[in-house]
């Protein structure tokens, strides 16, 4: 069985053309459209890795990331940080939430299962993601 990854973006495109390639890649795929859904699915669901925006309604990524981190059953999953903001600290602030790597958008889907691919790979061997 291929690896879920749960990909929480507010925007439809941008969770059509990530979903679709990481489809291609092989993994499965799960979406949510904001932090309280994303939440929700992770703690139902249990992903390989969940691929956050952090500008979104309801819960943005930065509180959705802390409450993964907080909660025993999600902690140890890989998160990837998406951010549109160009400032040096919304990097920073997803790393200090629980993000283990940021990527800046846009970023070509290519670079997103790359990562994807990588924390796995890294998860496998050792047993968790630094």
């Amino acid at each position: 069985m291929s690896a879920l990854v749960l990909l929480a973006d507010d925007s439809p495109d941008t969770r059509a053309l990530y979903g679709e390639y990481l489809e291609l890649c092989g993994f499965r795929v799960e979406t949510a459209s904001d932090g309280e859904e994303a939440v929700r699915k992770a703690e139902a669901e249990w992903p390989a890795v969940i691929i956050m925006d952090l500008a979104m309604p309801r819960m943005d990524g930065w509180e959705a990331i802390r409450k993964l981190r907080a909660n025993p059953q999600t902690a140890a999953i890989p998160i990837v940080a998406l951010s549109a903001f160009t400032m040096a600290d919304s990097s920073d602030r997803a790393r200090a939430a629980g993000a283990n790597v940021c990527l800046s958008k846009p970023c070509l889907p290519s670079q997103v299962g790359r990562v994807v691919r990588a924390m796995l790979l890294q998860r496998e061997v050792h047993g968790s993601i630094a």
